[in-house]
């Protein structure tokens, strides 16, 4: 995705572009709360997704992600909430901020708005950062764990 495309849907939609990202391994409640706490922010949801590169580079473990960068990608566009899926290779979607602008950036609970990538670029053009309440006892990790046990 583009400025360009970002400035259509702002100008098409009368509204606001909404921006969050992550790595979204196995999908559960807790991003499906985030995704949809963050398309109730604007008009167009645009969600940054880690490359399987990005991911290992995260240090999340040896055998993460567990689905491929598609497999995320299909299934994150798959939800209603969702308008567009951008696929980063970035250690954090800082340069994707600031090439699509959007109007709000969302991140969950685990996060304060100081610490959000990319919130000094929202905030310079007068957007806002949202944080979204964690969902209580959901993790990727902890599926993980519970699978393994």
């Amino acid at each position: 995705m583009t400025r360009a495309e970002a400035e259509r849907w702002r100008a098409a939609q009368g509204g606001t572009v909404v921006f969050t990202n992550g790595v979204f391994d196995l999908l559960h409640p807790g991003h499906v709360d985030v995704l949809y706490g963050a398309r109730a922010q604007g008009d167009a949801l645009v969600v940054g997704l880690n490359s399987d590169a990005s991911v290992r580079r995260l240090g999340k473990g040896p055998d993460r992600p567990v689905r491929s960068e598609a497999e995320r990608a299909y299934v994150l566009a798959g939800l209603a909430a969702v308008d567009a899926v951008v696929v980063f290779d970035e250690d954090t979607p800082r340069d994707l901020v600031i090439r699509l602008q959007p109007d709000v950036i969302v991140k969950g609970g685990d996060y304060r708005p100081e610490t959000v990538v990319g919130a000094d670029v929202v905030e310079a053009r007068g957007g806002r950062v949202v944080i979204i309440p964690l969902t209580p006892g959901q993790s990727t990790t902890a599926i993980i764990r519970k699978l393994r046990a």
